[in-house]
């Protein structure tokens, strides 16, 4: 049973009996992954803070024949989004992971996508400003799983904003000039589309409307 060792995101973490936690994880070229990380329950040794939701890290994994989890070996951390972050910022976090998680097939290797997470923890961890990189995200996501829809009752101003961020990386949203009106209108598009492509409201989404409350 070879070690594979890649590039990945952790997407989510749920309990497994009294000591293990099974991972969800995107790797950077053998695509979604869903393996058991034992006694991460019981220490934090092993993993630490490395299963929580986007953590970008280096994974170790044995795959077994006729097997679907595979035995997480360890994470080795390269960024995580969440010591950068405020308490208003966190819950995208989640958002992004769930998205991701949602959109990505089990073991079908998804390099784009893995890359375009990748780019919202290097963003997040660089102090980009949350509302923009969300619609920022939320629109490539769109785009690169064929489902983005253009509204034609999108602001001039939602438009524009759409248009600057087809050319730029997250890294430069703070040189588009757009409202608080705007993002809003885009959020608004982007959920209704996402819902009715994944025929459900996303749990963290929800989660984000609650504390903007």
């Amino acid at each position: 049973m070879p070690l594979y060792t890649t590039d990945a995101l952790i997407l989510r973490t749920y309990t497994l009996g009294e000591s293990d936690r099974i991972v969800v994880f995107l790797t950077r070229d053998r695509g979604k992954k869903r393996g058991v990380a034992k006694n991460a329950r019981q220490s934090r040794r092993r993993f630490g803070a490395a299963l929580e939701p986007l953590t970008s890290g280096r994974v170790g994994y044995v795959e077994r024949e006729r097997r679907d989890l595979v035995m997480l070996q360890y994470v080795e951390v390269i960024r995580s989004p969440l010591s950068a972050l405020d308490g208003g910022a966190l819950g995208y976090v989640s958002y992004f992971a769930e998205l991701i998680d949602e959109w990505a097939p089990e073991g079908d290797p998804n390099e784009t996508l893995y890359r375009l997470g990748a780019s919202m923890v290097d963003a997040m961890a660089a102090g980009v400003a949350i509302e923009p990189l969300a619609r920022y995200f939320e629109h490539w996501l769109l785009r690169l799983q064929g489902v983005y829809e253009p509204d034609d009752r999108l602001s001039d101003e939602a438009r524009s904003f759409l248009a600057a961020v087809r050319t730029c990386s997250p890294f430069r949203l703070g040189d588009v000039n757009v409202s608080e009106r705007a993002l809003r209108e885009l959020e608004t598009t982007h959920r209704a589309l996402i819902a009715m492509h994944l025929e459900k409201e996303l749990k963290s989404a929800r989660v984000l409307r609650e504390m903007r409350r």
